[in-house]
């Protein structure tokens, strides 16, 4: 239960993951490059810790333009609930919610979504999945396949996240999310984080091949960073969120 015993297991896992889930990367990257060339932004989605992830896609340096991220607390910023829905434990769990947020959301026909959950069970993640592939979007989950196969669906389709998704995306985090004694070490954000980066540097790898030019975002705090980000967010004006 060391910092090194830390770096040593995540230095393997992170390899692991990353040479797993080849295939399926290359596969989200289709999906993900489809959508982009036809117009379509990519909708990330995570609650809990798993939000890391929709923002590891959205709104960051060395990412996608086109991207826009879906939270729970959008209920109350774009919804006019009031704040304290958000103090409710149960919130991710009640599919209700999904609709909600799928209803706010700046969603074009032409767009596809990513939804990271750890667990893949809790009902507003696979109510949003099932709505999602129902309006006809393609679907990348990230999600940890251990954990979810060994815990109980939450949502009344007893569906997980995995069974809904066109590609799946497995983060490698043992059950529990924790991979040192102790109950420690937790994983899932790093793995996905090295997941969403790898799919990212796959489609701008594809859009250069087909000869165009990546929408790609700047650090903000590098000069010319900020008017950069402007210019290009003008092209995906309405199409995209970006909240604090």
């Amino acid at each position: 239960m060391t910092a090194q015993a830390y770096l040593s297991m995540i230095g393997e896992l992170v390899a692991k993951v990353g040479t797993g889930q080849a295939d399926g990367v290359k596969s989200a990257a289709s999906l993900i490059t489809t959508a982009l060339e036809r117009g379509g932004v990519v909708q990330a989605f995570g609650s809990g810790h798993s939000e890391a992830l929709a923002m590891e896609i959205a709104g960051r340096a060395g990412g996608l333009v086109p991207t826009s991220r879906i939270a729970l607390r959008d209920i109350v910023l774009y919804g006019g609930q009031p704040q304290a829905v958000l103090e409710d434990p149960g919130l991710e769990r009640d599919p209700g919610v999904a609709r909600q947020l799928y209803d706010l959301a700046p969603v074009d026909p032409r767009d596809v979504f990513v939804i990271a959950s750890n667990s893949g069970v809790n009902g507003v993640v696979v109510e949003l999945a099932l709505l999602v592939k129902e309006r006809g979007h393609g679907l990348i989950a990230v999600t940890s396949l251990e954990h979810s196969g060994r815990v109980t669906p939450l949502h009344p389709s007893g569906k997980r996240l995995c069974d809904i998704a066109d590609v799946v995306l497995d983060n490698g985090a043992p059950y529990g999310d924790v991979a040192l004694p102790g109950q420690i070490g937790a994983v899932s954000s790093v793995t996905a984080a090295v997941l969403a980066q790898m799919v990212v540097a796959e489609v701008v790898a594809r859009l250069v091949e087909a000869g165009q030019t990546p929408p790609i975002y700047l650090s903000a705090n590098i000069p010319g960073g900020h008017e950069h980000n402007q210019l290009l967010e003008a092209r995906y004006a309405g199409r995209i969120r970006r909240t604090a």
